[in-house]
């Protein structure tokens, strides 16, 4: 290659280098203005590594400006209606003595605190300052993060927010109030229906720390957790509340479920217990209910007095069949045969009690006579009722002497005697009457019937019937006719009260007679002495 040639290459290579040159410092020069630019009109993207800071300027209690991580930030704090208030829930748990020492911030005209560093949560600082004229900064930093940002896969952070979003109104809607105590029992955060009621008890705004509406339940040895009742009055008005609670690190999560209806439920059952049990001991029948496993449960004085069983025997709750060994020992059963049949008849006792009602009668060895009545009671209960009835069963059986011998002495009278009820139903007869006919009647259509069929009526028979079947007679009617077998009859009605009748029958002496001749009624009237 000549010289010229060369000359020509090198020119070419020294032009390409400039250009080269000039268009990198142009792509330079546009950058650094582009950046410039970009500096004052917007904030840096997240992937250049800066982030906004947390800053809020408050004038008095009310919000008048804040970053946008700051606004984004105070949204999602629960507390409505007074933007102080709202971070000063956020900042309490996080910063000792914040209000304060933020309550000082007048006079020191800069506060600064260092946060505590909770389970999950990292060391944040804080930096309030006075501006003047009413103005407060509060500046809130992470040291370990400061003037960095995190990158966050999008999909996940929109799970995480709609779990967030989930859980908040979960807790916001339930009625339950649930909040959570520092190692201090300071109320840390509340739920919205905790606050609800707060507000509802406090005269003005809610301060910071958040009042404490119940105290803390006692713990359960040996559990995890506590729980017990506790009320809460408002306005004269007293709100009963099932508390639970949870120990989570040095936090204790609080959980008071609404139990008004428990309450009345448990004040009614406790009444009608206390009712029944006033009942029950003034009752003069024996009561003992046996549970399931046939172990005593519950028994009244009365049951004492009847059995004669000590007090501390029955409050040990025995079994049924000691119950039953210790009647015996107190010869408060009938005497057995022999005690294998004893044994037997009180375990057919308990099985017929436990299905079904059961009845039976004791008669003691000591002349008295008590009644056992065995009844089920749910879930496979037995209750037996012992009653005294000596006195019961001696009337019982005077009123059948009595009555005996009422029928003793009626029937050793020579005359006829019957009574019908209003209805005409027999009531009362002895044996002359119903030896008078064949087939003796029980009513008083029956009765005159069987008169009617002996073919030997005539006009006495018809007075008779005339007399009974009145309904406003007084005066005791008399009069003679023919028996069935023809002998001679008198009969005398006499009306009783309650619209019964007494018919007298006076059998006379001698041979049969005919009817059918003169005046048979006078004849049979003038035979048995009949006026």
């Amino acid at each position: 290659m000549d010289m010229q040639g060369a000359q020509l290459v090198l020119t070419a290579v020294s032009c390409g280098t400039v250009s080269v040159l000039l268009a990198v410092g142009m792509i330079r020069m546009w950058d650094r203005r582009r950046q410039g630019q970009g500096s004052v009109t917007r904030p840096a993207a997240p992937m250049d590594g800066q982030v906004q800071p947390v800053v809020f300027l408050f004038r008095q209690n009310r919000l008048i400006d804040a970053t946008s991580p700051a606004r984004a930030f105070l949204e999602h704090v629960a507390l409505p209606d007074d933007d102080w208030l709202r971070l000063m829930q956020w900042i309490g748990p996080r910063f000792d003595n914040a209000a304060e020492r933020l309550s000082q911030l007048a006079q020191l005209g800069r506060v600064e605190m260092l946060g505590r560093q909770g389970q999950g949560s990292a060391a944040l600082r804080l930096l309030a300052e006075d501006l003047g004229d009413g103005l407060w900064r509060v500046t809130v930093t992470d040291p370990e993060a400061q003037h960095c940002g995190t990158v966050v896969d999008s999909m996940s952070l929109q799970a995480m927010e709609e779990e967030l979003h989930l859980l908040r109104g979960a807790l916001d809607q339930t009625p339950m109030l649930v909040w959570r105590l520092d190692a201090d029992e300071q109320v840390t955060w509340a739920n919205a229906a905790y606050l609800r009621r707060a507000e509802a008890r406090s005269e003005g705004a809610l301060g910071w720390p958040l009042p404490k509406l119940l105290d803390t339940p006692r713990p359960v040895p040996g559990a995890g957790h506590g729980n017990r009742r506790a009320a809460l009055e408002d306005k004269g008005i007293v709100s009963w509340y099932d508390c639970h609670s949870h120990r989570i690190g040095d936090h204790l999560m609080m959980f008071a479920l609404p139990a008004d209806a428990a309450v009345r439920a448990e004040r009614s059952l406790r009444e009608f217990v206390q009712t029944l049990t006033k009942t029950f001991a003034d009752l003069p029948i024996g009561l003992a209910i046996f549970d399931q496993s046939r172990k005593l449960q519950l028994f009244n004085p009365a049951l004492i007095d009847l059995t004669h069983l000590p007090t501390g025997f029955l409050t040990a709750r025995p079994t049924l069949f000691d119950f039953l060994d210790q009647l015996r020992e107190q010869r408060m059963v009938p005497e057995p045969k022999d005690y294998r049949s004893w044994r037997q008849h009180m375990a057919n006792l308990e099985n017929a009690a436990a299905t079904g009602h059961h009845l039976e009668t004791w008669s003691l060895p000591d002349g008295q006579t008590y009644r056992v009545t065995g009844r089920p009671h749910p879930d496979g209960a037995v209750a037996f009722l012992f009653e005294n009835i000596t006195s019961e069963m001696s009337l019982t059986r005077q009123f059948r002497a009595d009555l005996l011998l009422g029928s003793h002495v009626l029937d050793a009278l020579d005359d006829g005697i019957a009574v019908f009820a209003p209805d005409g139903k027999l009531v009362l007869g002895n044996q002359i009457y119903h030896d008078l006919w064949d087939h003796p009647a029980t009513t008083l259509s029956d009765a005159l019937a069987a008169c009617s069929l002996t073919g030997k009526t005539g006009p006495g028979f018809a007075a008779l019937r005339d007399a009974l079947m009145q309904t406003t007679g007084h005066t005791p009617t008399s009069g003679a006719m023919a028996g069935p077998q023809g002998q001679l009859l008198g009969w005398t009605v006499n009306y009783l009260s309650g619209g019964r009748k007494m018919l007298r029958l006076r059998v006379g002496s001698g041979q049969p007679i005919a009817l059918g001749q003169g005046d048979p009624s006078s004849v049979l009237a003038h035979a048995i002495g009949v006026d």
